[in-house]
């Protein structure tokens, strides 16, 4: 699928703009996560606080990860030309998926039997 060079160009700033997000996202995470520190005199439920707390950066960094990867395959996607297509079947994936997350590797219709459990997810695995 080729698109046209203002829509490539559209998708690449709101690619980029959410790859800057993530990042600050993540190392606010991590700046927040070290000054969560644990201390002796606090009560257990104090303690049961923090606990969630760090549990809830970790989570958010995994995902936060994750999403900044998909980012970067798009990116890379769009410099060898593939962007736009689905990863799994090839066919093209709808401008309003795209538009909507522009990172996403798969078609509707792929997306969704990865939800069903009908096919598994490579990007998932990795």
């Amino acid at each position: 699928m080729a698109l046209n060079p203002q829509i490539t160009r559209r998708y690449q700033e709101k690619l980029l703009a959410q790859k800057q997000l993530l990042e600050k996202t993540m190392s606010a995470a991590v700046v927040q996560g070290r000054e969560t520190v644990t201390d002796d005199t606090q009560d257990v439920a104090d303690q049961a606080v923090i606990s969630y707390q760090k549990e809830l950066l970790f989570s958010q960094g995994t995902s936060g990860h994750h999403q900044l990867r998909l980012v970067h395959e798009a990116l890379s996607r769009m410099r060898d030309g593939s962007f736009g297509e689905c990863v799994h079947c090839g066919e093209e994936i709808g401008g309003k998926r795209l538009e909507a997350l522009p990172w996403t590797p798969y078609c509707i219709v792929c997306q969704e039997k990865i939800e069903n459990g009908e096919l598994e997810d490579p990007a998932r695995a990795a």
